[in-house]
């Protein structure tokens, strides 16, 4: 008998349907599964027989032979197992029917349980798209897939429960859909536990208002790493829509089975870094850290300390908020809208221009140090801020700063304002702004334009650093509650160039 049974084959953010077909015929007995299908899934034969037996249901002793169509989709992974083993049950008559529009996914191990699988979000929503109307998964990632509206989720446990809710033995109620709402999280360092730095303290507001980018560069101990991480928590929670894009990323790399994650990520990868690290990829492209800091921070300690060729890719995920990975089984394209943060010494030993400590670096050194950050990656950042090291009466006499909690009220404040002017854009803040946006809502006065003029002669400022200038200014401005650029927010703007 020919069974057949709805399938996700997820290969990065791109899910087709696949169907598996069961055939058991008349010869020798033997297993075979057909259809493009990598190592993971066609070891799944050995799990799904024992699966079967063990759950005390019967696989016959013939000539079995499972196609994943379409055949010339690639299929990765052991989410295909729960699927195969409801075909064969199907197939063998244990099983009557199954819906034609139900989806079954998820592992299995060989006393018949369900074990997580990456990616559950993105497989509910192609559930959705494809016109698929139930979907049968692992019950450790089911309320994760639950989120999607539209669609009945059942948790399954085991082969042999979901066996019993086919035949209408005992039945499995679906998951509600549910909407989470974001988490507070307490940051793992407050501005107030800073001490001084106070133009670098506004200069961390001004990235978190706009979503600009930000390089601190200092001596050793003056606050830069603490600075990187107080910024997480003057972030505003993200909305839900961008709950759901965050979950999806981070459950295709398989690192949570968290129903939804409701806060900013916050990654920090060491210098030893590969590019695929970076960027992602593999055989099966997967999602790297740029990708896993979307909508949230990546912090890049060291940053000359990174090899030149990985800080190159960063440039063109900066200028268009995602990366494409292409290999030769596929090519995938994951968003990468991050804060990057970005933290250096002056110098290999790290005290250039220090008031307290000597140098010990030759002038060749320290300009063999400076060029390993190249210059296009450089302009695309729009903060470059110096941190000196902080003085010894400032830290003995310290009074008390602004907390975070207060700060953040002024971020969501002006993220506000320009959510507002977007809301037709489909972007969310100003570092997103292309040219026509620059064009429609930075427009500045002619002693505003002067001033740039000067700017563009004095510092040899490049197409793109003026743009982000400008894209700065206007975060300034909103910060002041100004509907237009004024004189001294592109002069606080211009300050912040290297």
């Amino acid at each position: 008998m020919l069974a057949k049974v709805n399938t996700i084959s997820n290969i990065g953010l791109d899910c087709r349907p696949v169907v598996v077909e069961a055939d058991m015929s008349n010869g020798l007995p033997g297993f075979i599964v057909v259809g493009m299908a990598n190592k993971a899934v066609d070891e799944a034969k050995e799990r799904v027989r024992s699966a079967i037996k063990n759950s005390n249901l019967n696989l016959p002793p013939r000539k079995i032979t499972l196609n994943l169509a379409p055949a010339d989709l690639p299929k990765n992974g052991s989410g295909f197992d729960l699927a195969m083993a409801v075909s064969l049950l199907l197939a063998s008559k244990q099983i009557n029917s199954v819906g034609k529009k139900a989806v079954f996914l998820g592992e299995l191990g060989l006393d018949g349980s369900t074990r997580s699988i990456p990616g559950a979000l993105s497989s509910a929503q192609a559930c959705l798209e494809h016109g698929f109307d139930e979907l049968y998964i692992s019950e450790s990632v089911a309320r994760q897939a639950a989120l999607v509206e539209g669609i009945s989720v059942y948790a399954v446990t085991s082969l042999f429960q979901l066996y019993r809710h086919l035949i209408g033995e005992v039945k499995i109620i679906p998951l509600p859909n549910t909407r989470i709402k974001p988490t507070k999280i307490s940051a793992e360092v407050d501005l107030c536990e800073i001490y001084g730095q106070e133009q670098a303290k506004r200069a961390i507001e001004l990235a978190a208002s706009g979503n600009h980018n930000i390089l601190l560069t200092g001596p050793p101990g003056s606050g830069k790493s603490m600075l990187a991480k107080s910024l997480i928590g003057i972030l505003p929670e993200p909305s839900y829509e961008e709950s759901l894009e965050i979950t999806k990323i981070h459950s295709l790399s398989g690192q949570t089975t968290e129903e939804i994650i409701s806060y900013r990520p916050y990654r920090s990868p060491h210098h030893t870094a590969s590019s695929v690290a970076l960027i992602g990829g593999g055989q099966w492209p997967k999602p790297g850290e740029i990708s896993l800091a979307h909508r949230g921070i990546l912090f890049l300690d060291e940053l000359p300390e990174f090899a030149r060729n990985v800080l190159e890719v960063l440039r063109q995920p900066l200028e268009e908020g995602k990366v494409t990975i292409s290999r030769a089984n596929s090519t995938q394209s994951y968003p990468a809208r991050f804060l990057l943060v970005a933290a250096q010494n002056p110098c290999p030993c790290g005290y250039a221009g220090d008031q307290e400590s000597v140098c010990s670096c030759s002038p060749s050194m320290i300009n063999k140090y400076s060029t390993k950050v190249s210059g296009p990656l450089l302009d695309r950042l729009d903060l470059v801020i110096k941190v000196d090291r902080v003085k010894k009466a400032h830290l003995i006499n310290a009074t008390k700063s602004e907390s975070s909690e207060n700060v953040k009220k002024r971020v969501q404040k002006a993220r506000n304002i320009q959510s507002n002017r977007f809301k037709t854009d489909k972007i969310s803040t100003n570092n997103e702004m292309s040219n026509k946006h620059i064009e429609k809502y930075c427009i500045l006065n002619q002693d505003a334009k002067n001033l740039m003029e000067q700017a563009i002669n004095n510092l040899k400022l490049s197409a793109r650093a003026y743009m982000r200038v400008l894209k700065v200014g206007r975060t300034i401005a909103d910060m002041d509650e100004s509907d237009s650029i004024k004189t001294q927010h592109i002069a606080e703007a211009l300050q912040y160039r290297s």
